[in-house]
């Protein structure tokens, strides 16, 4: 076990599940001692995946069959993510943690790089699915959600988003490093307690691609970057803004494909949070938890499903891509989910259900 400082008060120690998967601790102030074993009898680590690059639209996809056998919204009494306690053994040892981030179990990217495989002539491309996918536990409360959370603790997740960020991003072959949360069973979450998502990918992914491209066209046609141009005149106009702080602003945007979108920019632009100042990471965690809190306010049905993603610039784009984060609910009203039919599914053209200019009056009204 070894234990290594970061920014004060965040402290880490590394350590190891019984499988050999990383586990880290991250916790406030001086490092807890973290001596707990794992002491489950644990399979050896399953396959790994492939990924295979789509012909027809340049696209990478992941293939990873193993995944079908991973954990499904077990009882709360049988929580993997929970502390390990009164005799039940999970995926965390120790008795309590604050922020606790490990290697998935089930894994859709695994492994060192390795270079592509080609066949039938040319069309079709694949190799291992390399990379890294881990899990970020917001807190030991099961039933609490990270709009819980008090500043301090969403500190500590935005210091371990951030460290996660640095370390693999530095792997051989990762291109893109991609944090996230998903809430909520409507949105297909298979382990209720309040927790994210990282993963190391491979390649740079297709939305990504998508946007790297528009902003090269804009940076050609004006000498600008889009994504300053974008919130400039978002903040300027001002009808599309939520919430606005001293370093962020929180906006719907003007084409949002959700009903309720919101994209939080720093409005010192950096490519990802390894390059946040002291200022703008000691604000976002008000603005954050203020926008959860907002969201779970829309429809008076309590805890609203999101998803919650920082899209972050991988390597050769970090002069144009923007760290952003977006936020968004399939809900579109207390009864009614939106859900992906022919056209976006089919066609990935999206049809809005609600104005962006009605989400955000709406996100302002529900402010306490």
């Amino acid at each position: 076990m070894s234990g290594t400082t970061l920014t004060q008060p965040t402290s880490r120690t590394v350590t190891a599940l019984a499988d050999g998967r990383q586990l880290i601790y991250y916790d406030r102030g001086p490092a807890v001692p973290r001596n707990t074993r794992d002491e489950r009898p644990l399979d050896p680590r399953a396959p790994g995946s492939e990924v295979r690059l789509d012909p027809a639209t340049g696209d990478w996809v992941t293939v990873a069959a193993h995944r079908q056998a991973r954990t499904y919204r077990p009882p709360a009494e049988e929580c993997p993510l929970c502390p390990s306690r009164d005799g039940r053994l999970s995926e965390i040892p120790a008795e309590d943690y604050q922020v606790a981030v490990f290697e998935n179990r089930f894994p859709s990217l695994a492994g060192p790089p390795a270079a592509p495989v080609h066949g039938a002539d040319g069309l079709w491309t694949g190799g291992p699915g390399a990379g890294r996918c881990e899990v970020v536990c917001f807190t030991a409360d099961h039933d609490a959600s990270f709009a819980d959370l008090t500043p301090e603790r969403a500190r500590l997740v935005l210091d371990a988003w951030t460290d996660r960020t640095a370390e693999l991003s530095a792997l051989p072959g990762v291109r893109q490093v991609y944090c996230f949360e998903n809430r909520g069973a409507e949105i297909g979450v298979t382990l209720a307690h309040p927790h994210g998502q990282i993963y190391a990918f491979p390649f740079t992914t297709p939305r990504t691609a998508r946007m790297a491209a528009r902003a090269t066209a804009h940076r050609a046609d004006t000498g600008r970057n889009l994504s300053d141009d974008l919130l400039a005149a978002e903040r300027a106009h001002g009808e599309r803004v939520v919430l606005s702080g001293e370093h962020w602003t929180a906006f719907v945007p003007y084409a949002a494909r959700w009903p309720y979108e919101v994209h939080l920019l720093p409005h010192r632009r950096v490519p990802d949070l390894t390059a946040l100042d002291e200022r703008q990471r000691a604000e976002f965690p008000s603005v954050y938890l203020e926008l959860l809190r907002r969201f779970d306010r829309l429809f008076g049905t309590g805890r609203t499903p999101y998803i919650s993603a920082w899209h972050q610039a991988p390597a050769g784009l970090r002069d144009e891509l923007a760290l952003h984060l977006e936020l968004f609910t399939i809900r579109r009203t207390a009864d009614k989910l939106k859900y992906l039919a022919g056209v976006e599914s089919g066609m990935d053209a999206f049809v809005n259900d609600v104005t962006p200019e009605d989400a955000a009056r709406r996100l302002r009204e529900v402010a306490q």
